[in-house]
Protein backbone atom coordinates (compact mmCIF):
# COMPACT_ATOMS: atom_id res chain seq x y z
CA UNK A 1 0.00 0.00 0.00
CA UNK A 2 2.62 2.28 0.56
CA UNK A 3 4.21 2.26 -2.77
CA UNK A 4 0.82 2.67 -4.32
CA UNK A 5 -0.06 5.97 -2.42
CA UNK A 6 3.28 7.00 -3.35
CA UNK A 7 2.72 6.31 -6.95
CA UNK A 8 -0.50 8.33 -6.03
CA UNK A 9 1.15 11.26 -3.99
CA UNK A 10 3.85 10.99 -7.81
CA UNK A 11 1.06 11.49 -10.02
CA UNK A 12 -1.56 13.78 -8.89
CA UNK A 13 -1.29 17.32 -7.16
CA UNK A 14 -2.12 17.56 -3.06
CA UNK A 15 -5.47 19.66 -4.77
CA UNK A 16 -6.41 16.56 -6.40
CA UNK A 17 -5.18 13.52 -3.42
CA UNK A 18 -6.20 13.28 0.07
CA UNK A 19 -5.17 11.87 2.68
CA UNK A 20 -6.15 13.66 5.79
CA UNK A 21 -8.60 11.76 8.20
CA UNK A 22 -11.22 14.74 7.84
CA UNK A 23 -11.49 14.04 4.19
CA UNK A 24 -11.09 10.61 3.95
CA UNK A 25 -13.91 10.36 6.54
CA UNK A 26 -16.35 12.60 4.64
CA UNK A 27 -15.82 10.43 1.57
CA UNK A 28 -16.06 6.92 3.50
CA UNK A 29 -20.31 6.48 3.04
CA UNK A 30 -22.91 7.40 1.07
CA UNK A 31 -26.50 8.16 2.77
CA UNK A 32 -27.15 4.02 3.02
CA UNK A 33 -27.07 2.07 6.23
CA UNK A 34 -23.44 1.40 6.83
CA UNK A 35 -22.85 -2.28 7.52
CA UNK A 36 -19.12 -2.21 8.14
CA UNK A 37 -17.12 1.42 8.30
CA UNK A 38 -14.03 1.44 6.79
CA UNK A 39 -11.83 5.02 5.57
CA UNK A 40 -10.50 4.86 2.00
CA UNK A 41 -6.53 5.00 2.27
CA UNK A 42 -6.83 8.14 -0.08
CA UNK A 43 -9.54 10.04 -1.99
CA UNK A 44 -8.71 10.83 -5.81
CA UNK A 45 -10.81 13.75 -7.11
CA UNK A 46 -10.39 13.19 -10.74
CA UNK A 47 -10.49 16.66 -13.36
CA UNK A 48 -10.53 14.38 -16.60
CA UNK A 49 -10.77 11.16 -17.99
CA UNK A 50 -6.96 11.21 -17.89
CA UNK A 51 -7.15 10.99 -14.23
CA UNK A 52 -9.42 8.48 -14.10
CA UNK A 53 -7.31 6.20 -16.22
CA UNK A 54 -4.23 6.91 -14.16
CA UNK A 55 -6.03 5.58 -11.28
CA UNK A 56 -6.76 2.54 -12.64
CA UNK A 57 -3.73 1.66 -14.21
CA UNK A 58 -1.99 2.20 -10.99
CA UNK A 59 -4.77 0.49 -9.12
CA UNK A 60 -4.45 -2.57 -11.57
CA UNK A 61 -0.70 -2.44 -10.85
CA UNK A 62 -0.83 -2.44 -7.75
CA UNK A 63 -4.01 -4.95 -6.74
CA UNK A 64 -6.13 -1.94 -4.85
CA UNK A 65 -9.82 -2.07 -5.37
CA UNK A 66 -11.67 0.90 -6.44
CA UNK A 67 -14.83 2.68 -5.03
CA UNK A 68 -16.27 5.34 -6.96
CA UNK A 69 -18.50 8.26 -5.95
CA UNK A 70 -20.20 11.12 -7.23
CA UNK A 71 -22.08 13.09 -4.93
CA UNK A 72 -22.97 10.61 -2.34
CA UNK A 73 -26.53 10.27 -2.45
CA UNK A 74 -27.05 6.61 -2.63
CA UNK A 75 -29.12 5.15 0.26
CA UNK A 76 -28.25 1.81 -0.75
CA UNK A 77 -24.52 1.47 0.32
CA UNK A 78 -23.28 1.19 -3.54
CA UNK A 79 -20.48 4.31 -2.63
CA UNK A 80 -19.25 2.98 1.34
CA UNK A 81 -15.78 2.20 1.17
CA UNK A 82 -14.75 -0.75 1.43
CA UNK A 83 -11.38 -1.95 3.62
CA UNK A 84 -7.93 -1.02 1.81
CA UNK A 85 -9.58 0.86 -1.13
CA UNK A 86 -9.17 4.41 -2.37
CA UNK A 87 -12.24 6.36 -3.80
CA UNK A 88 -12.18 8.10 -6.39
CA UNK A 89 -14.01 10.80 -6.82
CA UNK A 90 -15.87 11.79 -9.81
CA UNK A 91 -17.74 15.44 -8.68
CA UNK A 92 -15.04 17.68 -10.77
CA UNK A 93 -15.57 16.18 -14.06
CA UNK A 94 -18.77 18.29 -14.19
CA UNK A 95 -18.64 19.91 -17.72
CA UNK A 96 -21.66 20.19 -20.00
CA UNK A 97 -19.79 18.96 -23.20
CA UNK A 98 -22.60 19.56 -26.03
CA UNK A 99 -26.19 20.40 -26.69
CA UNK A 100 -28.05 19.25 -29.72
CA UNK A 101 -31.18 20.40 -29.67
CA UNK A 102 -32.26 19.51 -33.17
CA UNK A 103 -30.73 15.66 -32.54
CA UNK A 104 -32.51 16.42 -29.00
CA UNK A 105 -29.53 14.97 -27.29
CA UNK A 106 -26.81 16.07 -24.52
CA UNK A 107 -23.01 15.06 -23.82
CA UNK A 108 -21.92 15.51 -20.36
CA UNK A 109 -19.52 14.33 -18.09
CA UNK A 110 -20.45 12.00 -15.07
CA UNK A 111 -20.20 15.02 -12.39
CA UNK A 112 -23.03 17.16 -14.14
CA UNK A 113 -26.20 17.73 -11.21
CA UNK A 114 -28.91 16.47 -12.68
CA UNK A 115 -30.46 20.13 -11.80
CA UNK A 116 -27.98 21.89 -13.74
CA UNK A 117 -28.83 19.86 -17.08
CA UNK A 118 -31.96 20.67 -16.93
CA UNK A 119 -31.26 23.83 -16.36
CA UNK A 120 -29.04 24.44 -19.48
CA UNK A 121 -31.47 22.64 -21.72
CA UNK A 122 -34.74 24.12 -20.70
CA UNK A 123 -33.37 27.39 -22.67
CA UNK A 124 -33.85 24.99 -25.52
CA UNK A 125 -37.33 24.08 -24.55
CA UNK A 126 -35.84 20.63 -23.93
CA UNK A 127 -35.76 18.46 -20.23
CA UNK A 128 -33.80 15.38 -19.41
CA UNK A 129 -36.41 13.42 -18.05
CA UNK A 130 -35.15 11.61 -14.78
CA UNK A 131 -35.63 13.06 -11.88
CA UNK A 132 -34.52 11.29 -8.15
CA UNK A 133 -35.67 12.98 -5.51
CA UNK A 134 -32.18 14.28 -4.97
CA UNK A 135 -32.20 15.75 -8.40
CA UNK A 136 -30.74 18.81 -7.07
CA UNK A 137 -27.36 17.39 -5.99
CA UNK A 138 -27.13 14.34 -7.61
CA UNK A 139 -25.28 13.54 -10.56
CA UNK A 140 -25.60 12.09 -14.02
CA UNK A 141 -23.15 9.33 -13.01
CA UNK A 142 -24.27 8.36 -10.10
CA UNK A 143 -27.95 8.04 -11.73
CA UNK A 144 -26.35 5.79 -14.21
CA UNK A 145 -24.51 4.07 -11.87
CA UNK A 146 -27.82 3.08 -10.01
CA UNK A 147 -30.21 3.45 -13.08
CA UNK A 148 -31.74 5.59 -10.69
CA UNK A 149 -35.78 7.02 -11.25
CA UNK A 150 -37.43 9.77 -9.98
CA UNK A 151 -41.46 11.10 -10.05
CA UNK A 152 -41.47 11.11 -13.93
CA UNK A 153 -41.04 7.75 -14.36
CA UNK A 154 -44.50 6.66 -14.75
CA UNK A 155 -44.61 8.21 -18.37
CA UNK A 156 -40.60 8.71 -18.77
CA UNK A 157 -39.12 5.28 -17.52
CA UNK A 158 -35.90 5.38 -15.45
CA UNK A 159 -32.28 6.72 -16.10
CA UNK A 160 -31.76 3.89 -18.80
CA UNK A 161 -34.35 4.94 -21.35
CA UNK A 162 -32.46 8.34 -21.80
CA UNK A 163 -29.04 7.29 -21.51
CA UNK A 164 -27.80 6.78 -25.52
CA UNK A 165 -23.92 5.90 -25.34
CA UNK A 166 -21.39 5.81 -22.89
CA UNK A 167 -17.46 6.32 -22.28
CA UNK A 168 -16.32 4.11 -20.00
CA UNK A 169 -12.84 3.39 -18.36
CA UNK A 170 -11.98 -0.50 -17.52
CA UNK A 171 -10.81 -1.69 -14.93
CA UNK A 172 -6.92 -1.83 -16.55
CA UNK A 173 -7.22 2.09 -17.19
CA UNK A 174 -8.79 1.11 -21.37
CA UNK A 175 -11.22 3.74 -22.52
CA UNK A 176 -13.81 2.37 -24.70
CA UNK A 177 -16.95 4.14 -25.91
CA UNK A 178 -20.57 2.31 -26.42
CA UNK A 179 -23.83 3.22 -27.78
CA UNK A 180 -24.94 5.94 -30.36
CA UNK A 181 -25.94 9.27 -31.05
CA UNK A 182 -29.18 7.88 -32.47
CA UNK A 183 -32.09 7.41 -30.73
CA UNK A 184 -32.53 3.74 -32.56
CA UNK A 185 -29.29 1.17 -33.26
CA UNK A 186 -29.28 -2.45 -32.47
CA UNK A 187 -25.79 -3.21 -33.53
CA UNK A 188 -23.59 -5.40 -31.38
CA UNK A 189 -24.37 -6.27 -27.71
CA UNK A 190 -25.81 -3.87 -25.70
CA UNK A 191 -23.11 -2.51 -23.72
CA UNK A 192 -24.50 0.90 -22.76
CA UNK A 193 -27.50 -1.06 -20.89
CA UNK A 194 -25.34 -3.49 -19.05
CA UNK A 195 -23.15 -0.67 -17.48
CA UNK A 196 -26.45 1.70 -16.43
CA UNK A 197 -27.11 0.21 -13.43
CA UNK A 198 -23.81 -1.64 -13.00
CA UNK A 199 -22.89 0.26 -9.79
CA UNK A 200 -19.50 0.68 -10.73
CA UNK A 201 -18.83 -3.18 -10.59
CA UNK A 202 -17.63 -3.09 -14.18
CA UNK A 203 -16.33 0.00 -15.39
CA UNK A 204 -16.43 4.04 -14.57
CA UNK A 205 -18.51 6.29 -16.29
CA UNK A 206 -16.63 9.35 -17.30
CA UNK A 207 -18.93 10.55 -20.14
CA UNK A 208 -22.41 10.36 -21.29
CA UNK A 209 -24.37 10.85 -23.88
CA UNK A 210 -28.24 11.17 -23.18
CA UNK A 211 -31.60 11.30 -24.52
CA UNK A 212 -33.24 14.66 -24.38
CA UNK A 213 -37.35 15.28 -24.08
CA UNK A 214 -39.81 18.34 -25.07
CA UNK A 215 -40.32 20.62 -22.16
CA UNK A 216 -44.11 20.15 -21.66
CA UNK A 217 -46.33 23.00 -23.26
CA UNK A 218 -48.63 22.52 -20.37
CA UNK A 219 -48.91 21.07 -16.96
CA UNK A 220 -51.90 20.01 -14.23
CA UNK A 221 -51.39 18.82 -11.35
CA UNK A 222 -53.93 17.67 -9.07
CA UNK A 223 -54.01 16.63 -5.48
CA UNK A 224 -56.67 14.14 -4.41
CA UNK A 225 -57.03 12.96 -0.84
CA UNK A 226 -58.56 10.08 0.88
CA UNK A 227 -59.53 8.93 4.13
CA UNK A 228 -57.25 6.10 3.64
CA UNK A 229 -54.15 4.62 1.84
CA UNK A 230 -55.87 1.42 0.50
CA UNK A 231 -58.18 3.75 -1.11
CA UNK A 232 -55.80 6.46 -2.48
CA UNK A 233 -53.65 3.09 -4.34
CA UNK A 234 -56.84 1.60 -5.88
CA UNK A 235 -57.00 5.30 -7.14
CA UNK A 236 -53.93 4.68 -9.53
CA UNK A 237 -55.64 1.58 -10.95
CA UNK A 238 -58.58 3.20 -11.99
CA UNK A 239 -56.77 6.14 -14.12
CA UNK A 240 -54.79 3.11 -15.41
CA UNK A 241 -58.53 2.04 -16.83
CA UNK A 242 -59.26 5.24 -18.31
CA UNK A 243 -56.22 4.93 -20.51
CA UNK A 244 -54.32 7.97 -18.88
CA UNK A 245 -50.67 8.07 -18.66
CA UNK A 246 -49.69 10.71 -16.13
CA UNK A 247 -46.57 12.24 -16.10
CA UNK A 248 -45.93 11.60 -11.94
CA UNK A 249 -48.26 9.87 -9.89
CA UNK A 250 -47.08 9.80 -6.44
CA UNK A 251 -48.59 8.19 -3.17
CA UNK A 252 -48.13 9.40 0.46
CA UNK A 253 -49.41 7.40 3.81
CA UNK A 254 -51.15 9.23 6.97
CA UNK A 255 -47.58 9.09 8.72
CA UNK A 256 -45.67 10.78 5.90
CA UNK A 257 -48.65 13.72 5.39
CA UNK A 258 -47.76 14.27 9.17
CA UNK A 259 -43.82 14.24 9.29
CA UNK A 260 -43.81 16.76 6.54
CA UNK A 261 -45.99 18.98 8.39
CA UNK A 262 -44.21 18.90 11.10
CA UNK A 263 -40.67 19.33 9.16
CA UNK A 264 -42.43 21.62 6.25
CA UNK A 265 -45.21 23.57 8.02
CA UNK A 266 -47.94 22.11 6.04
CA UNK A 267 -51.61 21.05 6.54
CA UNK A 268 -51.85 17.81 4.55
CA UNK A 269 -52.82 15.38 7.04
CA UNK A 270 -55.94 18.00 7.97
CA UNK A 271 -56.81 17.41 4.38
CA UNK A 272 -56.86 13.74 4.28
CA UNK A 273 -55.53 10.44 5.12
CA UNK A 274 -53.58 9.68 2.51
CA UNK A 275 -52.67 11.96 -0.75
CA UNK A 276 -52.75 10.62 -4.69
CA UNK A 277 -50.73 13.83 -6.64
CA UNK A 278 -51.04 13.28 -10.14
CA UNK A 279 -49.49 15.49 -12.47
CA UNK A 280 -50.02 15.08 -16.55
CA UNK A 281 -48.24 17.58 -19.13
CA UNK A 282 -48.39 18.16 -22.54
CA UNK A 283 -51.28 19.42 -25.02
CA UNK A 284 -53.54 17.21 -23.72
CA UNK A 285 -52.82 18.01 -20.07
CA UNK A 286 -56.40 19.45 -19.65
CA UNK A 287 -57.86 16.99 -20.83
CA UNK A 288 -56.34 13.93 -19.25
CA UNK A 289 -56.75 15.86 -16.02
CA UNK A 290 -60.41 16.41 -16.13
CA UNK A 291 -60.70 12.22 -16.69
CA UNK A 292 -58.33 11.52 -13.53
CA UNK A 293 -60.66 14.34 -11.19
CA UNK A 294 -63.59 11.86 -12.29
CA UNK A 295 -62.46 8.71 -11.73
CA UNK A 296 -60.92 9.90 -8.53
CA UNK A 297 -64.24 11.68 -7.41
CA UNK A 298 -65.84 8.32 -8.09
CA UNK A 299 -63.85 6.36 -5.35
CA UNK A 300 -64.95 9.49 -3.06
CA UNK A 301 -61.48 11.33 -3.44
CA UNK A 302 -61.74 15.13 -2.16
CA UNK A 303 -60.12 16.30 -5.72
CA UNK A 304 -58.71 20.02 -6.05
CA UNK A 305 -56.79 21.62 -9.33
CA UNK A 306 -53.63 23.44 -7.96
CA UNK A 307 -52.14 26.57 -9.66
CA UNK A 308 -48.45 26.63 -10.34
CA UNK A 309 -47.11 28.06 -7.45
CA UNK A 310 -49.24 25.41 -4.62
CA UNK A 311 -48.68 22.63 -7.39
CA UNK A 312 -44.50 23.85 -7.18
CA UNK A 313 -44.96 23.44 -3.34
CA UNK A 314 -47.00 19.95 -3.42
CA UNK A 315 -43.91 18.32 -5.42
CA UNK A 316 -41.45 19.68 -3.70
CA UNK A 317 -43.11 18.49 -0.74
CA UNK A 318 -43.36 14.99 -2.29
CA UNK A 319 -39.42 15.33 -2.90
CA UNK A 320 -38.90 15.52 0.98
CA UNK A 321 -41.44 12.77 1.53
CA UNK A 322 -38.62 10.31 2.91
CA UNK A 323 -37.46 13.24 5.76
CA UNK A 324 -33.92 14.53 6.88
CA UNK A 325 -32.96 11.21 8.81
CA UNK A 326 -30.77 9.10 7.67
CA UNK A 327 -31.21 5.22 7.72
CA UNK A 328 -29.42 3.75 10.54
CA UNK A 329 -29.91 0.84 13.16
CA UNK A 330 -33.65 2.32 13.97
CA UNK A 331 -34.62 3.77 10.48
CA UNK A 332 -34.82 1.47 7.61
CA UNK A 333 -36.26 2.79 4.20
CA UNK A 334 -36.85 0.21 1.37
CA UNK A 335 -37.36 0.37 -2.59
CA UNK A 336 -38.93 -2.47 -3.38
CA UNK A 337 -41.58 -2.70 -6.49
CA UNK A 338 -44.45 -4.75 -7.49
CA UNK A 339 -46.51 -4.87 -10.53
CA UNK A 340 -49.45 -1.92 -10.38
CA UNK A 341 -52.01 -4.53 -10.01
CA UNK A 342 -50.29 -6.10 -6.96
CA UNK A 343 -50.34 -2.40 -5.04
CA UNK A 344 -53.07 -2.43 -3.02
CA UNK A 345 -52.67 -5.60 -2.28
CA UNK A 346 -48.63 -5.23 -0.96
CA UNK A 347 -49.43 -2.08 0.55
CA UNK A 348 -52.06 -3.92 3.00
CA UNK A 349 -49.50 -6.51 3.62
CA UNK A 350 -47.07 -4.01 4.91
CA UNK A 351 -49.66 -2.46 7.08
CA UNK A 352 -50.12 -5.77 8.37
CA UNK A 353 -45.76 -6.72 8.99
CA UNK A 354 -45.56 -3.49 10.77
CA UNK A 355 -49.19 -4.30 13.35
CA UNK A 356 -47.65 -7.79 13.68
CA UNK A 357 -43.90 -6.66 14.59
CA UNK A 358 -44.87 -3.74 16.90
CA UNK A 359 -42.84 -1.36 14.52
CA UNK A 360 -43.89 1.82 12.92
CA UNK A 361 -44.23 2.44 9.05
CA UNK A 362 -44.83 5.51 6.89
CA UNK A 363 -45.28 4.45 2.79
CA UNK A 364 -44.41 6.73 -0.19
CA UNK A 365 -44.70 5.47 -3.77
CA UNK A 366 -43.88 6.42 -7.06
CA UNK A 367 -47.11 4.88 -7.70
CA UNK A 368 -47.60 4.96 -11.36
CA UNK A 369 -44.73 2.46 -12.18
CA UNK A 370 -45.16 -0.16 -8.86
CA UNK A 371 -42.43 1.38 -7.22
CA UNK A 372 -42.68 1.63 -3.07
CA UNK A 373 -41.03 3.22 -0.80
CA UNK A 374 -41.89 1.67 2.50
CA UNK A 375 -40.04 2.70 5.87
CA UNK A 376 -39.91 0.89 9.08
CA UNK A 377 -38.77 2.06 12.24
CA UNK A 378 -38.33 1.65 16.41
CA UNK A 379 -37.51 4.23 18.69
CA UNK A 380 -34.32 6.02 19.25
CA UNK A 381 -34.22 4.26 22.89
CA UNK A 382 -35.88 0.80 21.71
CA UNK A 383 -32.96 -0.53 20.91
CA UNK A 384 -34.75 -3.84 21.90
CA UNK A 385 -37.19 -3.84 19.22
CA UNK A 386 -33.84 -3.82 16.50
CA UNK A 387 -34.46 -7.59 16.02
CA UNK A 388 -38.27 -7.11 15.63
CA UNK A 389 -37.53 -4.43 13.32
CA UNK A 390 -35.49 -6.45 11.08
CA UNK A 391 -37.47 -9.40 11.18
CA UNK A 392 -40.32 -7.05 9.69
CA UNK A 393 -37.94 -5.39 6.86
CA UNK A 394 -37.17 -9.49 5.47
CA UNK A 395 -40.55 -10.11 5.88
CA UNK A 396 -41.67 -6.63 3.08
CA UNK A 397 -38.98 -8.17 0.98
CA UNK A 398 -40.39 -11.74 0.72
CA UNK A 399 -43.80 -10.63 0.48
CA UNK A 400 -43.38 -8.15 -2.26
CA UNK A 401 -41.19 -10.79 -4.36
CA UNK A 402 -44.30 -13.33 -3.33
CA UNK A 403 -46.17 -10.83 -5.54
CA UNK A 404 -43.88 -10.80 -8.46
CA UNK A 405 -42.00 -8.00 -8.06
CA UNK A 406 -38.10 -7.21 -6.81
CA UNK A 407 -36.19 -5.80 -3.95
CA UNK A 408 -34.89 -2.53 -5.88
CA UNK A 409 -37.08 -0.25 -8.02
CA UNK A 410 -34.26 2.53 -8.19
CA UNK A 411 -31.87 2.37 -5.49
CA UNK A 412 -29.60 -0.30 -6.21
CA UNK A 413 -28.80 -2.90 -4.70
CA UNK A 414 -25.58 -1.41 -3.09
CA UNK A 415 -23.99 -3.47 -0.13
CA UNK A 416 -27.00 -3.28 1.72
CA UNK A 417 -29.62 -5.20 -0.53
CA UNK A 418 -26.91 -7.76 -1.86
CA UNK A 419 -28.18 -10.50 1.21
CA UNK A 420 -31.46 -10.02 -0.31
CA UNK A 421 -30.68 -10.84 -3.95
CA UNK A 422 -30.73 -14.59 -4.14
CA UNK A 423 -33.97 -14.53 -2.92
CA UNK A 424 -35.04 -12.70 -5.91
CA UNK A 425 -32.56 -14.27 -8.90
CA UNK A 426 -31.37 -17.53 -9.27
CA UNK A 427 -27.79 -19.08 -8.52
CA UNK A 428 -27.19 -19.61 -12.00
CA UNK A 429 -28.33 -16.01 -12.78
CA UNK A 430 -25.95 -14.87 -10.34
CA UNK A 431 -23.12 -16.69 -11.42
CA UNK A 432 -23.68 -15.48 -15.35
CA UNK A 433 -23.37 -11.94 -13.72
CA UNK A 434 -20.32 -13.09 -11.64
CA UNK A 435 -18.42 -14.55 -14.93
CA UNK A 436 -19.78 -10.99 -16.34
CA UNK A 437 -17.66 -9.40 -13.99
CA UNK A 438 -14.37 -11.73 -14.33
CA UNK A 439 -14.77 -11.03 -17.86
CA UNK A 440 -14.97 -6.62 -17.45
CA UNK A 441 -13.09 -6.67 -13.81
CA UNK A 442 -10.96 -9.61 -13.75
CA UNK A 443 -8.97 -8.51 -10.45
CA UNK A 444 -12.10 -7.66 -8.85
CA UNK A 445 -10.69 -4.41 -7.62
CA UNK A 446 -13.79 -2.18 -8.84
CA UNK A 447 -16.51 -1.80 -5.71
CA UNK A 448 -16.34 -5.23 -4.34
CA UNK A 449 -19.03 -6.28 -2.32
CA UNK A 450 -21.43 -4.61 -3.71
CA UNK A 451 -24.01 -5.11 -6.37
CA UNK A 452 -23.88 -9.04 -6.44
CA UNK A 453 -23.06 -11.44 -3.70
CA UNK A 454 -19.57 -13.22 -3.47
CA UNK A 455 -20.48 -17.37 -4.47
CA UNK A 456 -21.27 -20.08 -2.73
CA UNK A 457 -18.45 -22.16 -1.58
CA UNK A 458 -19.01 -25.66 -2.52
Amino acid sequence: MTSFLAALASSFPPGQLATDQLQLAAHAADQGPVLEHYLPVAVVFAERVEDVQAVMRLASEHAVSVVVRGAGTGVSGGAHATEGCVVLSLERMNRILEIHSEDEIARVEPGVVNADLNAAVAEYGLMYAPDPASYRTSTIGGNIATNAGGLRCAKYGVTRESVLALDVVLADGTLIHTGHRTFKGVAGYDLTGLFVGSEGTLGIVVGATVRLRYLPTAVETIAAFFPEFTTAAAGVLAVGKARVQPAIMELLDGNTLVQLDEEQGSDLRSRGGALLLIQTDGFAARTEAEIIRRELSALGGTITTEDHEEAVRLVELRRHSRGAEVDDDFRVGEDGAVPRSQLVHYIAELQRIAAVHGVGLKVVAHAGDGNLHPTFWVGAGEAGKVPALNAALDESIDVGLALGGTITGEHGVGQYKVRWLPREQREEVLELQRRIKALFDPQALLNPGKALPEAIDA
